[in-house]
């Protein structure tokens, strides 16, 4: 039993699985604002490029 206890405590494929998680969290946290901001600007660059059209 003791054997398998070490095992347990230096095994550290879940730690990689939960790292790989939090970084793929972050890269979405990042694309979310990112196209958020590109959205304003392209939703207030329209109506001008429609103006200057007309």
């Amino acid at each position: 039993m003791l054997i398998s206890l070490r095992k347990f405590l230096n095994d550290e494929a879940g730690a990689t699985a939960i790292e790989y998680s939090l970084l793929v969290g972050v890269l979405v946290l990042a694309i979310i604002a990112g196209s958020r901001a590109i959205g304003t600007t392209l939703s207030a660059t329209f109506p001008k490029i429609t103006g200057n059209l007309g």
